[in-house]
């Protein structure tokens, strides 16, 4: 079924702005990380541990969540999905044993799950497929404004009126959005599709897409890792920076990669290979957080750094494009979300990784403990790099085969 005219850009736009409230539920644990820690009397690794539980439910029902949107539509989905993230934030504001905060945070990925399937879906439905790479730029851009406004005032309004406040409000939002979303997206449903598993063992048993998701996995650490939750907390205690400025400085990622998505694209298409614009992000992102962790920065060169990372972070995109290269185009929507969903599960090995480190080196407030905890990134981002090299490698390698 397609919606047209005025319809189209009303589901679109609902669609894109609970992509934007899941990036506010995802960046909050960076703003509430002091007042969780202390409230909870937990250390870095099990904040880490608990940052990371998003991840594990947002990869883990990826899957079953795309089948769903297209079974019973998203209409439904959708609603119940941003009531489950309601339903993740209220442990935070009720419960005193830490156990019931960490199943929230799992249940705050399930339903944000929902949020860029959804976005495709909707997308689909609304517009054109001559729109959708356009449409869902947009879309993105807006979910990324949705984090960089997850900071700052966020964290001004957690000051003023104690962060279970502002989880209140966030709580009430969600339940309005989801109500405006019951409303306006139509009910659409389809036949279920029999050959689905098929086609998973199919993607998966492809050897280069699980190496482009891995490698690709490997270098989320900018995003997922500290732009996310340790950024702020890294810049205050590394770098002395006062609340406003750690909480902002993270921001400039999501705000460079706004417009990363277009300057990767076109780096591609001018070099003739998405694998090596990958490369050239990874190799990009590694050298700016080892200068990060070697020097003491100026806040105006952190910021520049922290923009040209998130432009790098816009890698994704090629790689989940890359990725699709190597199946059939009748799976290549599965293999979107398959690496979408294997991506992602990274963030919770680096927010753990993290943590445990942290805490093995005395605590957040422990000297170098966070420098040795970031650390973690550019080891993990060379790491990725140098995959994505041997697949540019063997790629080309058979491309010369090809023409011997």
């Amino acid at each position: 079924m397609k919606v047209s005219g005025l319809m189209g850009w009303t589901i679109w736009m609902v669609a894109s702005i609970f992509y934007a409230y899941q990036y506010i539920l995802r960046v909050m644990p960076n703003i509430m990380l002091e007042d969780i820690m202390q409230q909870y009397q937990i250390d870095a690794a099990i904040f880490g541990q608990f940052s990371g539980f998003y991840y594990i439910g947002y990869s883990l029902l990826h899957l079953p969540v795309g089948i769903m949107l297209d079974r019973y539509g998203p209409k439904k989905v959708m609603s119940g999905c941003i009531l489950l993230t309601v339903v993740g934030m209220m442990p935070l504001v009720f419960s005193d044993y830490w156990v019931y905060p960490i199943a929230g945070r799992f249940l705050i990925g399930v339903g944000s799950s929902a949020a860029i399937l959804g976005v495709f879906k909707v997308v689909r439905m609304a517009f054109s497929e001559k729109y959708f790479a356009r449409m869902l730029s947009f879309s993105v851009m807006i979910g990324l404004l949705g984090a960089i406004y997850g900071g700052a005032p966020v964290s001004y309004m957690s000051d003023a009126l104690g962060y279970q406040t502002v989880i209140k409000f966030l709580a009430c939002g969600g339940i309005a959005l989801a109500f405006i979303t019951y409303l306006v997206i139509p009910d659409i449903t389809s036949k279920p599709q029999s050959a689905v598993f098929s086609d998973v063992k199919e993607v998966l048993g492809n050897y280069r897409v699980v190496l482009i998701c891995l490698f690709a996995g490997l270098m989320v650490g900018p995003l997922e890792g500290f732009a996310d939750v340790w950024g702020t907390a890294f810049l205050k205690q590394s770098y002395g920076f006062d609340a406003a400025l750690a909480t902002s400085l993270p921001s400039m990622i999501y705000i460079g990669m706004c417009f990363g998505a277009p300057v990767l694209n076109f780096m591609a298409e001018k070099i003739g290979s998405y694998l090596g614009a990958i490369v050239a992000a990874g190799v990009t992102m590694t050298i700016s957080f080892l200068c990060l962790l070697a020097w003491h920065l100026s806040s105006s060169t952190v910021s520049i750094s922290f923009v040209i990372v998130g432009v790098c972070c816009a890698y994704q995109i090629l790689a989940i494009y890359q990725a699709t290269v190597y199946v059939r185009e009748e799976v290549a929507g599965l293999t979107t979300a398959l690496a979408n969903m294997i991506i992602m599960v990274f963030g919770y090995a680096f927010h753990t990784t993290i943590g445990t480190v942290i805490n093995a080196m005395g605590g957040p407030s422990a000297p170098d403990a966070m420098s040795y905890g970031m650390a973690v990134i550019p080891i993990a981002l060379g790491i990725g790099s140098i995959g994505f090299i041997s697949l540019m490698v063997t790629a080309k390698k058979g491309r010369e085969l090809q023409t011997v």
